[in-house]
């Protein structure tokens, strides 16, 4: 055979036979196996929602400790910024002038009195003479006149040694609170001067008190309304008619473990701003809580209500509905629209659209897909009953507040 017609002919035998090979498909590559994910139902939980306000912190008690008296300061035996209790000397001024002076009453009392016994035993002896005939009206009269003039300077000469022993008391300086002092401004050496003339008190330090402290907040109208509507259907007690518990933190810290209760709502609205001054008086057995620092209050914002809740990290978005993903009883993953409430701490509450028998994905969102079968792996969810802050016994809530007295 001809060699050129030989090679044509094993070509279009190789050509041949790469065509038939070519007409057979390839397997189809295996299906994926489904997709792993963690599904738990809703929990089902009695729940307490708060609302939360920025406010600042005030003292109950401030008082500026003035002089009441003149004269020089001799002493001033506190420390500076600590804590002082109730009656504990603060300033002390020179006494001597003013023990002086009551030594010098004490001797015009003395000096009345004498003229009283003097007095009325002249009365007494023109009394009896003029009950005799031997005495005239008019020295009778005199007599009983003189014992009332004698019994009215012994009247003053008392009323001003009270005055000196007063003005001897306040030469000593005293706290008329429990609370923190403030600084010395003034110091041992200077002169003073007393409330009693018209020039004003030389004031010496201020004192404010340290517990409980008050947390001052201002809340919008609406939620003023939504609190007297919860009042009005008996779902909750009004700020006015009952201690309202309330919790407080500071900026630095993470819980609200101050606690305390609404002692004071104001009689108006402030048109300029919408809201309404509402105060917490918070315990501060710590000393934490300063007067000035701005703290975080939070107050209960409805009433006690059950409700289905659902970790928030379950719940997607879908324009303006709120969804979470389900696995069916056929491991097949549903999308459910849902109505959300409140969130406490990670879990969000669902007001419809689920079931205690559904199986809410909540772990694995990302590799489920509806419709497709998925690999469902269950877990139990737990509720933090901090989230909610049970209302404390009255035992833990601050006493009110007693007026400051002082000498």
């Amino acid at each position: 055979m001809d060699p050129v017609r030989r090679g044509l002919n094993a070509t279009a035998f190789l050509s041949l036979t790469f065509g038939l090979g070519g007409c057979e498909k390839p397997a189809p590559p295996p299906a994926p196996p489904p997709a792993t994910v963690t599904v738990a139902k809703p929990l089902q939980q009695e729940v307490l929602e708060w609302d939360t306000y920025n406010g600042y912190l005030e003292a109950v008690e401030t008082v500026n400790v003035s002089a009441r008296v003149s004269g020089m300061v001799v002493a001033a035996p506190f420390v500076e910024g600590s804590l002082v209790k109730k009656n504990q000397l603060l300033y002390v001024i020179d006494e001597r002038p003013f023990k002086a002076d009551l030594d010098h009453k004490l001797a015009d009392e003395e000096k009345a009195k004498a003229d009283v016994a003097i007095a009325l035993l002249n009365y007494r002896r023109q009394e009896g003479v003029f009950k005799s005939n031997a005495s005239s009206q008019q020295d009778f009269d005199t007599a009983k006149a003189d014992h009332a003039k004698a019994m009215a300077a012994l009247a003053g000469a008392k009323a001003a040694v009270e005055t000196s022993r007063l003005n001897l008391e306040w030469c000593q300086v005293t706290s008329p609170l429990e609370g923190r002092v403030g600084r010395k401004i003034v110091t041992a050496g200077n002169l003073v001067t007393g409330g009693g003339g018209p020039a004003l008190p030389t004031q010496l330090t201020t004192i404010q008190s340290v517990s409980p402290i008050y947390c001052n907040i201002d809340v919008d109208e609406r939620s003023i309304q939504k609190y007297l509507k919860l009042s009005w259907e008996k779902k909750r007690t009004h700020e006015r008619d009952g201690k309202v518990p309330c919790y407080a933190r500071l900026s630095t810290e993470s819980v609200f473990s101050h606690v305390g209760f609404i002692d004071f709502v104001d009689n108006r609205l402030d048109s300029t701003t919408g809201t309404q001054r509402m105060r917490g008086l918070i315990r501060n057995d710590t000393g934490k809580l300063t007067p000035g620092f701005y703290a975080t209050l939070r107050i209960p914002g409805s009433g006690r209500y059950p409700t289905l809740l659902v970790p928030d990290s379950a719940i997607g978005n879908d324009q303006s509905q709120r969804t979470v993903l389900v696995v069916n009883k056929d491991n097949v993953v549903e999308v459910r629209i849902v109505e959300t409430g409140a969130l406490f701490g990670s879990l969000r509450a669902i007001r419809s659209g689920l079931t205690l028998a559904d199986n809410v994905i909540v772990n694995g969102q990302m590799r489920a897909f509806p419709g497709a079968p998925v690999a469902p792996t269950a877990t139990v969810l737990t509720f933090d009953p901090s989230t909610i802050a049970d209302p404390v016994p009255p035992s833990a809530l601050p006493s009110a507040p007693q007026p400051a007295s002082g000498k």
